[in-house]
């Protein structure tokens, strides 16, 4: 799954996503690994706590972020927030939190991006293109495979934003000064 939507209202929309199974899976995997090294090895007390430390700053450095969008009409903006469980443990409490904040009126379209990922193939997001050529993605990764996942997402945020895009693309081959030049000239008849 993209993203799930927590909350949606007129004027609100509020959509998360937090580290898939895959992802946990990798976690538990790997810290398990520290721990088997830990408990089977016959190295002293130190060096099993460095086994088993170093497995879950591995484990805990490949969990994906917990992100989450709001769309919220009424103060006319859009919050983009991630977190990261790695950061945090660096940091000791004091980062791992990151924020971006744009106007709704800024946006002027939503896209699926096709986006390639090292040893599985393709992913999808959702971007957000703005007014003033400025892209941001809804996700800092790319989820795998699922593009109609993506697709509904973004189709939810365009109707959610009344963003409604134009069917018929115009011919802009001939500029109405060679039109007008074609009028003024003698047509000649065969």
């Amino acid at each position: 799954m993209y993203m799930l939507v927590e909350n949606r209202t007129s004027s609100h929309l509020h959509l998360k996503r937090s580290p898939g199974v895959r992802s946990w899976s990798l976690c538990v995997g790997i810290a398990s690994i520290g721990l088997a090294a830990a408990y089977y090895s016959a190295d002293s007390l130190a060096w099993k706590l460095f086994y088993m430390a170093g497995c879950f700053f591995v484990a805990a450095q490949n969990l994906e972020q917990w992100e989450e969008a709001v769309f919220d009409k009424n103060k006319g903006t859009v919050s983009l927030k991630t977190f990261n469980l790695y950061k945090k443990i660096l940091t000791l409490s004091k980062g791992g939190h990151e924020q971006v904040v744009a106007l709704l009126s800024e946006i002027r379209d939503v896209n699926v991006e096709e986006e390639t990922v090292r040893y599985f193939g393709k992913g999808y997001l959702v971007v957000l293109r703005f007014v003033t050529g400025f892209s941001h993605p809804l996700t800092q990764s790319a989820v795998l495979g699922c593009r109609s996942d993506v697709e509904a997402v973004a189709k939810l945020i365009t109707s959610f934003l009344e963003l409604h895009r134009v069917d018929s693309p115009q011919d802009f081959s001939q500029s109405s000064e060679t039109e007008a030049s074609d009028a003024d000239e003698p047509q000649d008849k065969y």
